[in-house]
C-alpha cells in the first residue's frame, strides 16, 4: 500500500484565506457529467482517430479491420469497469497512478505514472500530424509543421478556464461527428460487397492479390485497436473537477466508452463496405473514397471537419496531459523546486506551467518516426491497462472493501479475465517497440531506487482529494453502504 494523504475538508463557513499554503493544492470542482462527457468524448476524438489511426489498421488488417475495433471494444468495456471503480475510490487528477499506488503500492504507481506519461505525450503529436492531409484541399502544409502548429494552439487553448474549453470543444465535437456521419451514409449507399466481408479476413497483397489476415495479426492488431478508443480514461484524470465524482466518473466513462465506440465503428463498417475494391481498402486513403463517392465539395468539408476534430483533440489531451503533470508535483515526484513549479496554477485555475511542458514537447515530437510513436504507443497503453486491472483486482480489500464507490459487476472474473487478454496482446507486439517501452521503463525504475524510494516520508505521496459529493452526502444522510454505493 502507498502513502496516501486524503485532505481533511475544511469547514463550510471557512474562509479560502485561511487555508494552509502548505497543503496539497485541489483543483475546482466546476463541471458536471455533460461537460465532463463533452471532453472526455473529444479526447477520444473520434472523427480524427478514424481518419488518421484507423488507416493503418486497415493498411495491415483489410477487411479484419472492423472485426478488430468490435474486439478491442470489448476488452475496453472490462477495461472501463476497472477505470469507474477505481477511479470513484480515488477521485485524483493523477488517475491511473494515483488509482495504482493507491491499491498495488507506490512503485507500480511509478511504473504506471511513466507509462501514462509516454501516452500523454505521444498520443497529441501523433493525431496533430494528421492535420496536413485534411488541410490539403485548402493548403498544402508538411506533415511535421503542421502538427507541431496544432500543437501550438492547443496549448495556448489550455491554458483557459475548464469550462470555457468544455464549450469549445462540445462545438467541435459536433463538427467531427458529422464528418464521421457523412463517410457512414456514403459508405453504405455504396455498398460494394455484403456483410459477410466483415469476417472474410482479407487485405491485398503487395501485387494487389488477397492475402489472408490471420488470426495472430488480428491479436496484434489489438494493441492500437484499444489506442483507438483509449480517450475515456479521461474521465478520471478530470475526476477532482467533476460534480459528485462518486456518481459521475463512472457515468461519463462508460457512456464516453459507447459514444466513441460507435462513432468509430459505424463509418469503419461502412467504408468496408463501400470500398472500392480490396486494395483501396487496403490503401485507407478515407479521404479520395468519400470524394469517389460524391464530390469534391462534400470531400473538402469532411477533411475540413477533421481538420478541425484534430486540433479539437490536442486541446483536450493538453488539458487531460497537464493535469498529469500538476499531479505528479503535488504528489512530490520531483526535487521540491520542480514541485513547486509544476503545482503552479494561472489566473484561470489551469496549471499553466505543466501545460506548457506537455504542449511544446509535443511538438517537438511531431518531428519524429510515426511508426516508432504507434508501436510505443500501443505498448504503453496495453501495459497501462493490465496494471489497472491488476489494481482493480485489489481494490476490495482492507478499508476499500466497504468504501462508497461504483463497484463493476462480474468481480473479480473481469479484472482477471483482463489481465490474461492483455498479457498475451503485450506477447504478440514487435520486439523493437517492446524494448523502447522497457528501456524508458528500466531508467524510472531507476530514478525510483535511487531517488524516490530512499526519500519515502518526503517523495511520492499520492494524494486524493477529499469526495466532496460523498462528504457531503455523509453529512446529509450518514455514512453510504455499499449497496447504496453500487446504486450510485
Amino acid at each position: 500500500m502507498t502513502d496516501t494523504l486524503r485532505p481533511s475538508a475544511a469547514p463550510p463557513d471557512a474562509p479560502a484565506t485561511t487555508a494552509d499554503p502548505d497543503s496539497p493544492r485541489k483543483l475546482r470542482r466546476s463541471i458536471g457529467v455533460v461537460g465532463g462527457t463533452l471532453l472526455t468524448v473529444s479526447c477520444v476524438t473520434p472523427a480524427s482517430t478514424l481518419f488518421v489511426v484507423v488507416p493503418d489498421l486497415f493498411s495491415s488488417l483489410g477487411t479484419a479491420t472492423a472485426l478488430t475495433i468490435a474486439i478491442g471494444s470489448l476488452l475496453c468495456v472490462a477495461v472501463a469497469f476497472c477505470y469507474s471503480e477505481l477511479g470513484t475510490l480515488v477521485p485524483s487528477a493523477g488517475g491511473e497512478y494515483a488509482m495504482v499506488s493507491t491499491m498495488a503500492g507506490r512503485l507500480a504507481g511509478w511504473l504506471v505514472f511513466v507509462l501514462s506519461l509516454l501516452v500523454v505525450m505521444i498520443v497529441p503529436p501523433v493525431i496533430a500530424m494528421g492535420t496536413a492531409d485534411y488541410l490539403a484541399p485548402v493548403v498544402h502544409l508538411d506533415p511535421s509543421l503542421a502538427g507541431a502548429g496544432v500543437m501550438v494552439l492547443a496549448t495556448l487553448a489550455g491554458l483557459l478556464d475548464l469550462r470555457a474549453n468544455a464549450w469549445i470543444t462540445g462545438v467541435f465535437l459536433v463538427l467531427e461527428v458529422i464528418a464521421a456521419a457523412v463517410v457512414a451514409v456514403l459508405g453504405f449507399a455504396h455498398g460494394e460487397r455484403g456483410a459477410g466481408s466483415l469476417v472474410s479476413m482479407e487485405a491485398a497483397g503487395p501485387g494487389g492479390h488477397p492475402d489472408t489476415v490471420t488470426a495472430m495479426l488480428v491479436v496484434s492488431g489489438l494493441a492500437i485497436a484499444l489506442f483507438v478508443t483509449q480517450g475515456f480514461s479521461t474521465a478520471v484524470y478530470l475526476s477532482e473537477e467533476l460534480e459528485n465524482p462518486r456518481r459521475n466518473v463512472a457515468r461519463t466513462v462508460l457512456a464516453t466508452l459507447a459514444i466513441s465506440s460507435v462513432i468509430i465503428l459505424v463509418p469503419v463498417v461502412a467504408i468496408t463496405l463501400g470500398a472500392p475494391d480490396l486494395a483501396a481498402l487496403t490503401g485507407g486513403d478515407i479521404g479520395g473514397m468519400v470524394t469517389a463517392w460524391s464530390n469534391s465539395a462534400v470531400g473538402t468539408f469532411v477533411s475540413l471537419c477533421v481538420a478541425l476534430a484534430i486540433i479539437n483533440a490536442g486541446i483536450v489531451m493538453v488539458i487531460q496531459n497537464s493535469r498529469v503533470l500538476f499531479a505528479s508535483a503535488r504528489d512530490k515526484a520531483w526535487p521540491a523546486p520542480v514541485n513547486g513549479v509544476l503545482s503552479k496554477l494561472g489566473r484561470f485555475g489551469s496549471p499553466w506551467v505543466a501545460t506548457l511542458l506537455v504542449g511544446v514537447p509535443g511538438a517537438v515530437l511531431c518531428f519524429v518516426d510515426l511508426d516508432t510513436l504507434y508501436g510505443i504507443t500501443g505498448v504503453s497503453v496495453t501495459s497501462m491497462y493490465l496494471l489497472v486491472a491488476v489494481a482493480a483486482l485489489l481494490a476490495r480489500r482492507g478499508p476499500h472493501a466497504h468504501a462508497p464507490a461504483w463497484r463493476m459487476p462480474l468481480w473479480p472474473a473481469m479484472p482477471v479475465v483482463l489481465i490474461a487478454v492483455l498479457a498475451y496482446v503485450l506477447s504478440t507486439q514487435e520486439a523493437r517497440h517492446l524494448l523502447w517501452t522497457g528501456g524508458i521503463t528500466a531508467v524510472a525504475t531507476l530514478y525510483w531506487v535511487l531517488y524516490l524510494r530512499p526519500r519515502r516520508g518526503t517523495r511520492w505521496l499520492v494524494t486524493v482529494p477529499e469526495d466532496l459529493g460523498t462528504a457531503e452526502a455523509r453529512g446529509a444522510t450518514g455514512p453510504a453502504s455499499p449497496a447504496e454505493s453500487a446504486r450510485a
